[in-house]
């Protein structure tokens, strides 16, 4: 295994893949709650296109997303999102993309996540709001997004591990981490198939073993008590 370290730089993909998941997840966090509000709140425009989103992007594959991130927006229409006069630009471009792929995904899951979590909140709680004067902006950020989160922490932890396994779909954009560098390692070094199968399932059972864990005993205690 010490070999792939010394011909690779393993680091580098490893960094990359825990950059991806950590951004892609901030992102996909905002733009689902974003959309979750917009599927719970009262103006019928907005249900609809909430729901639309998330109907057509949880029934696209990824990776058709992730390409067309780069190759339609980025490549055809020429929406640029790094500095052009970068020496690193075709890469910062090409990782910001897959961020863009990954975040806009996954967002459709964390919506459905969180909407899950605000159908546990008992009607009568923002049927209460709504009597003491409370409007619906103030309801929902008072009283129904913190239980909604505390209910969702179980599928949010779900959705984050499915996050940072779908990151290795961004080689097909050629951002190179770790599925780019288990290609190119399998094309020089077959001789060190096994041991390359071995250090990529630990790595991710490094991150996704305690988040798993984490998450399932952080949903336990923060369960609203009904």
């Amino acid at each position: 295994m010490r070999e792939l370290f010394e011909q690779f730089d393993v680091w580098a993909a490893f960094w990359m893949t825990i950059k991806l998941s950590l951004w892609s997840a901030l992102w996909a966090l905002v733009l689902g709650t974003l959309l979750a509000i917009m599927r719970v709140g009262p103006v019928r425009i907005l249900n609809v296109v909430g729901s639309a989103y998330v109907n057509v992007v949880r029934n696209t594959p990824l990776t058709l997303v992730v390409l067309f991130s780069l190759t339609v927006l980025g490549t055809r229409l020429g929406i640029q999102i790094a500095d052009q006069n970068s020496p690193t630009f075709l890469t910062d471009e090409a990782v910001r993309w897959a961020i863009f792929g990954l975040s806009v995904y996954h967002a459709a899951f964390v919506c459905e996540a969180l909407r899950s979590g605000v159908n546990t909140v008992p009607v009568g709680q923002a049927e209460a709001a709504r009597s003491i004067g409370l409007g619906f902006g103030q309801s929902l950020r008072h009283i129904v997004l913190p239980q909604a989160f505390r209910g969702a922490v179980a599928p949010l932890a779900s959705v984050a591990i499915a996050l940072i396994k779908n990151t290795t779909v961004a080689t097909i954009i050629g951002v190179a981490q770790t599925s780019y560098f288990m290609a190119e390692a399998i094309e020089f070094r077959p001789d060190l198939i096994w041991e390359l199968f071995a250090l990529i399932a630990l790595f991710f059972l490094a991150i996704t073993l305690p988040i798993g864990v984490g998450l399932t005993s952080l949903s336990r205690k923060v369960a609203v008590k009904r």
